[in-house]
């Protein structure tokens, strides 16, 4: 099992609950999340930058 840092960036969701849901799917494509935090938000392009940290077998 190794880890892995990450970014993604997400479209930013009118409802918190389901920016979180996107946010949470877009980084099972990558592995299992250990830890995620939303670090910048751009009103202009309309996305969220999230940094993750997750495990890959």
């Amino acid at each position: 099992m190794t880890t892995h840092f990450i970014t993604a960036e997400i479209d930013l969701q009118e409802n918190p609950l389901k920016l979180q849901q996107e946010i949470e799917a877009e980084l099972q494509k990558q592995g299992k999340p250990l830890r995620w935090a939303i670090t910048k938000v751009d009103r202009e392009t309309e996305t969220v930058q999230v940094e993750a940290i997750v495990t890959k077998e």
